[in-house]
């Protein structure tokens, strides 16, 4: 292992071979030391030396030594994964940690649906979700219950956003509307399974009944809304689905809207989240972080704040 060199999450499932949940669950249970560099978060050689070696038996668990008050608080201090791709994430876990010394964010910057399934299975603690469901056309709820059988949560509105298609500067194929994906002469690039937006693509396929094996290019996967949008305006495809945002990172593309997104956080209801509930939501209500997303643009904050569903 390279001793100047700092490994990101994937390159230490890479060499445990393990998944990065699993390597976000060490760093959560204190196991695996871990820190923030902008918006990733790294791990230096020689822990993780130290982690595998006391794997292996050859050292005795880990204990801190030091007692000094600097300690005890950096002990104290509550380690919370928030999953999900949108900036606003970023915005939110920067405010976490500045408005309390109670919680130490970090980043895991996957989909919708694999961000509820971490949920579930306790590698995250908020989680963010975009999933539509395509025959009443209401989001998040009907995964969430799904997804999150028998736990207790509260689902909070972040934002709403427009969703749609992405296409050439001047849009030169004139593609409007889901039916033209039935052309033969249109090549698209799509999403991972599991984002939000393959799922809105899945479900308005569904809806229009377009089948799958008919669109050009459904099987070529990028994994964020900026890949999409590059990939279109390199000439690789001539169509994918993002938001809108995605489109005003990237030059010689076009936005087509097609639906306003809700974008929610949804956070397990228990004892041990009764203070990080509260404190989310009372940043969500504060001006200079609705002032902080205002200032990105292609935000709706009119619900921002409010909790639209909980059991």
């Amino acid at each position: 292992m390279e001793k100047n060199h700092s490994y990101t999450t994937e390159e230490v499932a890479n060499i445990l071979k393990v998944s990065k949940l699993t390597v976000y669950d060490l760093v959560k249970k204190g196991r695996l030391p871990a820190y923030r560099v902008g918006r990733q978060m790294r791990i230096d050689p020689s822990d993780l030396e130290e982690y595998i070696k006391r794997s292996k038996g050859k050292l005795q668990p880990f204990h801190h030594k030091e007692t000094t008050s600097d300690t005890q608080e950096y002990l104290q201090v509550r380690r919370l994964v928030i999953s999900g791709q949108d900036i606003s994430l970023d915005i939110l876990a920067n405010y976490l940690e500045t408005s309390s010394k109670k919680f130490r964010p970090l980043r895991s910057y996957t989909g919708s649906l694999e961000s509820l399934i971490s949920m579930y299975q306790g590698y995250s603690d908020i989680v963010s979700t975009h999933l539509i469901e395509g025959v009443s056309g209401e989001y998040n709820v009907p995964y969430i219950n799904k997804i999150l059988v028998n736990f207790q949560y509260i689902v909070i509105r972040l934002l709403a956003r427009r969703a749609g298609f992405y296409v050439k500067k001047g849009n030169p194929l004139n593609i409007k509307h889901w039916e033209d994906l039935r052309k033969k002469d249109i090549k698209m690039v799509n999403r991972e399974k599991g984002a939000g937006a393959r799922v809105l693509l899945d479900e308005s396929l569904k809806k229009y009944r377009i089948p799958v094996s008919g669109i050009n290019g459904y099987d070529d996967e990028v994994t964020n809304h900026v890949s999409v949008a590059s990939a279109v305006a390199k000439g690789r495809a001539d169509v994918g689905v993002g938001i809108e945002r995605g489109a005003n990172l990237v030059k010689e593309v076009d936005f087509i809207p097609l639906v306003n997104e809700k974008y929610d956080l949804v956070i397990l209801k228990n004892e041990e989240n009764r203070e990080l509930i509260s404190q989310v939501l009372q940043i969500l209500s504060s001006d200079s972080f609705r002032n902080d997303l205002e200032a990105l643009g292609g935000y709706d904050l009119s619900q921002t704040g409010q909790v639209v569903y909980e059991t």
